[in-house]
């Protein structure tokens, strides 16, 4: 006959054998459960009875580790997408649509600019320099234009 310590810490038994294995079975106790045998003054894991030894299941292993993927390759920087767009807007408005696209343009090259200042890791870095400048060269051909306007009839020339 056995006594064991409850996980409420409160003490069962004296109980037999066939029952405590019945418990083990069930999970009411397990191998660091502390138990005493009848008569005996020490209290000892439930494990620690040789006649309890085969009753513990072992313990669950870990699953195996999933296949890892590869390492992603590391760039030596990072597209600036902004540098792109400021090329790309400036450059339609200096071809056909004037004011908006180039004043769009030199927004996303100068944010570009600003971002690779930060950030040394982005490339493009010619291409927010050369938006900046297509959308300054527009400027100017819009403001000398504006400027000239009074003078359309100057010696008879015509603009």
């Amino acid at each position: 006959m056995y006594k064991v310590i409850g996980v409420d810490q409160k003490q069962y038994g004296p109980v037999t054998a066939e029952q405590l294995r019945q418990w083990i079975a069930e999970g009411r106790v397990n191998a660091q459960t502390q138990a005493q045998i009848e008569g005996a003054t020490d209290w000892k894991p439930l494990g620690a009875f040789p006649e309890f030894a085969g009753s513990f299941a072992p313990p669950p292993t870990a699953p195996p580790p999933l296949p890892r993927s590869p390492a992603p390759v590391p760039q030596s920087g990072s597209e600036n997408d902004m540098a792109v767009a400021g090329f790309i807007l400036s450059l339609v408005g200096f071809f056909c649509c004037g004011f908006l696209f180039s004043t769009l343009g030199l927004v996303f090259s100068c944010v570009a600019l600003s971002q690779m200042n930060n950030d040394p890791q982005h490339r493009r870095r010619g291409l927010a320099v050369a938006g900046i400048v297509l959308a300054l060269v527009k400027f100017l051909m819009i403001f000398g234009i504006l400027a000239l306007l009074p003078f359309r009839h100057f010696r008879g020339y015509y603009f």
